[in-house]
């Protein structure tokens, strides 16, 4: 899936949308959703995060979806959110800078007084791709968001290799590009918000990978033999596994907690990164050269893993959040 054009299989993404409605869980009935809640989208990610499932529902039925939302503008949403919904439209947030943050005080993007758009962004998810934009800009003193056609003049977006076969990004660039704003007040706090929902989403996907990243080095463990007996069976090796599964279970029920809100979202995300790369660390480990090779998917982990702590703000940035949140 990977190698097609758009960088997923897109059959697959019309049956998850068609007979499960996968992006549509968390988007209210009143404008095409399902109206379920965060819970079921989450337990959706974990399980296309087991088999790292190349799709566009974080990015545009999680993130752009949920900033909509939370921007609290009805006219917008009720003309966007329908084609996300049912996964017939996909929408990518233009946020980031080149270095990386994803910042809730400033852009790298500007509006101009006559509503144009002009300046870059980076680790857009599917925005080469993507058939609606919606800009974070700096208008005055203010954030705000903008919706962009992309095929307006000054759009150019340009696919971006990265080490994470599985995650598509690009770079989108505006020069004078027409824009219509979205909402009426500064978009900061949906900003915050929204980056909140994204790392707990993030974090789903990191555990449905850390647990299935583990059962392969299980099952590898049980039938590589070495010395004439399993490696599994050596005490030493034992231990790692079982180490790697206490973590696995204390990342899940973190990642869960976020969603009910007993616990931080910084909390999880950094957790949840942390330990995913532990495990996809181990794995390659465990499993010997074969792990490196195309043979297996060991590596593809392992690259996911490390993408992952960069996605949204390195742990640094999280601890940083919650620090900010608890008061220190």
């Amino acid at each position: 899936a990977v190698q097609t054009p758009r960088g997923y299989d897109d059959a697959l993404w019309r049956l998850l949308c068609d007979q499960i409605g996968i992006a549509a869980l968390s988007i209210p009935e009143r404008f095409g959703g399902a109206g379920a809640g965060p819970l079921e989208t989450h337990l959706v990610l974990e399980e296309l995060g087991r088999t790292l499932t190349p799709s566009p529902l974080l990015g545009s039925g999680v993130l752009a979806a949920q900033l909509l939302l939370t921007l609290d503008d009805d006219a917008a949403n009720a003309r966007l959110l329908p084609g996300i919904a049912d996964g017939r439209s996909v929408a990518s947030v233009c946020w980031a800078g080149s270095d990386g943050r994803w910042s809730t005080d400033t852009a790298t993007v500007v509006a101009s007084s006559d509503g144009t758009l002009h300046g870059s962004t980076h680790y857009v998810l599917d925005g080469d791709l993507a058939d609606v934009l919606l800009v974070v800009a700096l208008d005055g003193n203010a954030l705000a968001l903008y919706e962009v056609d992309p095929t307006m003049p000054g759009v150019q977006r340009n696919h971006t290799p990265t080490m994470d076969l599985t995650r598509r990004l690009a770079a989108v660039t505006f020069d004078r590009t027409p824009g219509r704003r979205l909402g009426t007040s500064d978009a900061k706090s949906a900003l915050a918000r929204v980056l909140d929902v994204v790392t707990v989403a993030q974090s789903a996907e990191q555990v449905g990978a850390m647990s299935r990243c583990l059962e392969l080095t299980v099952d590898y463990a049980k039938t590589r033999i070495q010395f004439g007996r399993p490696i599994g069976s050596f005490q030493a090796l034992k231990h790692r596994m079982a180490d790697l599964h206490v973590r696995v279970e204390a990342a899940r029920s973190a990642s869960y907690a976020a969603v009910d809100g007993t616990i931080e979202s910084a909390a999880a995300a950094t957790y949840c990164a942390e330990t995913f790369f532990t495990v996809a660390a181990e794995s390659i480990q465990l499993h010997g050269g074969i792990a490196i090779t195309w043979e297996h998917d060991a590596h593809l982990y392992f690259k996911r893993a490390q993408a992952g702590t960069q996605l949204f703000g390195q742990p640094s940035d999280h601890l940083a959040r919650l620090e900010s949140a608890v008061g220190l």
